[in-house]
């Protein structure tokens, strides 16, 4: 497993993708359409995605698990000190 940690926004149609290292720092920044994430994440190096834990965690979880990466959710009151 990589030492990449990939931040996943979850929206409706768009979603942004953040990898940092593990030191916090950002690597790269993207946005996909909905139609793309499942592609996208079957075509890179396994890493540990994170994503904030809401209505639709569980099916992407699933998907993104399905790709060999380690997926955790994140309940969205710690989001905010994470930010700092």
């Amino acid at each position: 497993m990589s030492t990449i940690t990939i931040g996943l926004d979850i929206a409706k149609s768009v979603f942004h993708l953040v990898w940092m290292s593990a030191t916090g720092k950002v690597l790269k920044r993207k946005m996909l359409p909905r139609k793309k994430v499942a592609e996208y994440f079957a075509n890179i190096e396994a890493s540990t995605v994170v994503m904030e834990a809401c209505g639709s965690t569980h099916y992407w979880s699933r998907v993104i698990t399905r790709c060999g990466h380690e997926v955790k959710a994140i309940a969205p009151q710690l989001l905010p000190t994470m930010q700092k």
